[in-house]
């Protein structure tokens, strides 16, 4: 019953792709049918399976890192609150900028290469887990601050003992909105900039007017996407079971 709870709109999807292509007499070189895509896929799968090995690569490292740099900035506000200011409205002002404006800037910074893409997705994964540790650190158990204070605790007590225990659902929550996100990050950066993975590949394919492949890396970056967000979702579930 799942499987079909899920299937069944991506079946309906298709079958809107192919009637528009057909109703509407599309020519290939604006979009391919389904039967199209799924043949490109079969003509070539490791050209496919390589490019998105790469996607993944950068997108799990810059999820890894996003993640580490979010919870360092949080730890260093609640540690040191004055911080608050300087920290967080250049944060907001990377975020708020967009990638495409970004990326020139960390491409003179670290060199064209894969260095920027991987940074890339680190500015567009690092500011949910920024946020939302943030806040979990400030919800520990009603009472237990006065525990601690009872008990003469150090502030780094707090943090080890009390803080980050209370923030851990605060980040499940926040990799798993960064999941798929750092597969999009990953996938423009690439397309601009960079040599590898399925955002080069469909540059390329765009620039030589192979409509069935840039379709094709289309559907696989999708794909990675929603498989992202779903094991993102999965490893949330998993986690909270010990933070019940």
């Amino acid at each position: 019953m799942r499987a079909v709870a899920v299937g069944w709109p991506i079946v309906l999807l298709v079958l809107a792709w192919q009637l528009w292509i057909v109703a509407g007499n599309v020519p290939s070189i604006v979009a391919p049918s389904p039967w199209a895509v799924l043949v490109e896929l079969a003509h070539d799968p490791l050209l496919y399976g390589h490019a998105a090995l790469a996607t993944i690569g950068v997108a799990v490292l810059g999820l890894a890192l996003g993640t580490m740099l979010g919870v360092a900035l949080a730890v260093a506000i609640w540690l040191t609150p004055f911080a608050a200011g300087a920290m967080t409205v250049p944060a907001l002002l990377v975020q708020s900028t967009p990638l495409i404006a970004t990326l020139p800037v960390l491409a003179r910074l670290l060199g064209y290469g894969e260095q920027t893409v991987i940074a890339a997705a680190v500015v567009i994964t690092f500011l949910p887990t920024f946020v939302l540790v943030g806040a979990g650190l400030r919800t520990s158990p009603a009472g237990a601050e006065g525990v601690f204070a009872a008990l003469g605790a150090s502030r780094r007590a707090r943090l080890v003992l009390l803080a980050l225990p209370a923030a851990v659902p605060s980040t499940l929550v926040a990799i798993r909105i960064a999941a798929a996100n750092s597969i999009l990050a990953a996938l423009i950066a690439e397309y601009l900039i960079g040599q590898f993975g399925l955002g080069r590949l469909f540059a390329d394919a765009q620039s030589q007017f192979l409509t069935s492949r840039s379709w094709a890396a289309s559907l696989v970056a999708t794909v990675l996407s929603v498989a992202a967000y779903a094991a993102a979702r999965r490893f949330e579930r998993y986690g909270k079971r010990f933070t019940a």
